[in-house]
């Protein structure tokens, strides 16, 4: 069996230092395509929240929503308190956990394009749906469809570009999924800001303008090359060198091309990915694949982003301004991405997690306590009041979008060994996309439960996760992904819950 003495990663030895190979536009322009994925993510999340503060479409769908709405003197926290709205929103996250879970062993057996062709496909089909429902019902299947289409590409998009990326530059290269994914909120936020006033239509056009992200996403996912380490786990080994020799510009692959062997080896002898997932020699990467999106979900910034024109209204913004003060978050977000992109392969995962946690904390414990002073059940933030709540909104957005907002899909997206990588994002994903249906569904009842409170909520989890990065998180910049399983074992806490031997946990493999 390959992997000498780390079996389990299924890498005998360090060989990064011997890894050749430069960055080729053909691997930029396959990071690019496959990174248009991330689009549709994003889209959906900027268009939901401005298109369920638009009039006419809670009109036609949430009739009890648009009367308490119209109310001047409804409390400021819970006038848009209505689980059926929830569900809309929702919806699609539940249905993408399911479909994450399906998309693994598609991902493992046929490959990562055709996870991201389905995803395309599938979102296509939703945004059809969308645009054209008569009803509650097929708003809501159209978005289970679209539901479909994230789990599938939020799954094979990330370990796409993960695998493609040489080592030096993966965590940049793997950001392009954050990065095109905060462009598709920017986007849908612009486009709210435009179909808003095209009454009554103007949440259709909203709506269907999600299928262009997602046919480029199909087209993108049909041309693009698979990737070396899917065709050899799969059997094409001569296949696979001749794509690593092409996307490394260099016909001298040797040790990279041993290293994907080696691992694609021993990916093949493990039956039952999800099973052996759990051993011992696992129990890092599954802590992580746990953890990671877990805490991104509960940063809070998918309530900011879901509601922000529901919540700037909220406080008083009329609904032009609303609408244009998300869109102002949304370009910051897209724009401090490119921070990451830029440092994360010189300052490493670590430094930009922690920086990036203090800020949030920061940020939200100031919106709450200006909430609190500033802001009462039946009144409106004044002028200047209601610019700082922005401006300091979109200092948390800035943090999080040069830390976990990437580096929760980057991290879990290259710690695992190529046996149980498609299994390892696929409870990434399913863990997000749980945790992000939790709080798009609680979201509204909490600002009304909690009030101000809400934002103190958010920044004890940004407390926690920042101090659990400090301890448990090993730096991985660098680190070749077929060669990651070596810095777990020289983990100050992870080595002592690693078997020391092996061969100790083989038995749970089959």
């Amino acid at each position: 069996m390959a992997g000498g003495s780390f079996a389990p990663a299924g890498v005998a030895k360090e060989r990064a230092e011997q890894y050749k190979g430069r960055v080729t536009p053909y691997v930029v322009i396959a990071c690019l395509v496959a990174a248009v994925g991330g689009s549709i993510f994003g889209y959906d999340i900027g268009i939901s929240g401005g298109v369920t503060s638009m009039n006419p479409f809670l009109e036609k769908f949430f009739p009890s929503v648009y009367r308490n709405k119209m109310r001047a003197h409804e409390n400021n926290y819970c006038k848009y308190n209505n689980q059926g709205l929830a569900a809309f929103t929702s919806s699609l996250y539940l249905a993408g956990l399911v479909s994450s879970l399906v998309a693994s062993p598609i991902t493992r057996n046929y490959g990562r394009r055709a996870s991201i062709v389905c995803g395309g496909i599938s979102f296509l089909v939703g945004a059809t749906l969308n645009a054209a429902a008569v009803n509650l019902e097929m708003l809501i299947l159209g978005r289970i469809m679209l539901g479909v289409g994230i789990g599938f590409g939020n799954q094979a998009v990330p370990l796409y570009l993960s695998e493609m990326a040489p080592t030096h530059l993966r965590g940049g290269l793997n950001m392009m999924f954050q990065l095109a994914t905060t462009l598709g909120i920017f986007t849908a936020n612009m486009i709210n800001y435009g179909t808003q006033k095209l009454n009554p239509w103007g949440w259709r056009l909203s709506l269907g303008l999600a299928a262009f992200p997602a046919l480029l996403m199909t087209v993108g996912g049909l041309l693009l090359p698979e990737t070396p380490n899917s065709l050899m786990e799969r059997g094409a080994k001569e296949k696979g060198r001749k794509i690593l020799e092409k996307i490394r510009g260099t016909n001298d692959v040797n040790a990279e091309y041993e290293d994907i062997l080696e691992a694609s080896e021993f990916a093949n002898s493990i039956k039952h990915p999800f099973r052996n997932i759990f051993r011992r020699s696992n129990r890092p990467q599954l802590v992580m694949a746990f953890f990671m999106p877990t805490f991104q979900i509960l940063t809070g910034i998918n309530s900011i982003l879901f509601y922000a024109p529901v919540l700037f209204q909220s406080m008083g913004f009329g609904g032009d301004a609303a609408l244009y003060s998300s869109a102002l978050t949304g370009a910051v977000l897209a724009s401090s991405t490119l921070i990451s992109i830029a440092t994360v392969d010189r300052l490493g995962r670590r430094v930009l997690l922690i920086s990036g946690g203090i800020q949030m904390i920061i940020c939200q414990v100031v919106v709450a306590i200006i909430l609190g002073v500033k802001f009462g059940n039946n009144e409106e933030l004044s002028k200047g009041f209601s610019i700082l709540v922005v401006i300091v909104i979109c200092l948390f957005v800035v943090a999080f979008g040069w830390s976990w907002g990437p580096l929760g899909w980057t991290i879990p997206s290259e710690i695992f060994p190529l046996e149980t990588r498609s299994a390892g994002q696929s409870i990434t994903v399913a863990v997000n996309l749980l945790f992000t249906f939790i709080i798009a569904q609680s979201f509204l009842s909490l600002l009304c439960a909690l009030k101000y409170g809400i934002f103190l909520f958010f920044a004890g989890w940004i407390t926690v996760m920042t101090v659990f990065v400090y301890v448990f998180l090993p730096e991985t910049k660098g680190v070749p992904i077929e060669e990651m399983i070596l810095i777990w074992r020289k983990h100050w806490f992870w080595k002592n819950v690693m078997p020391a031997n092996p061969g100790d946990d083989q038995s749970n493999t089959m």
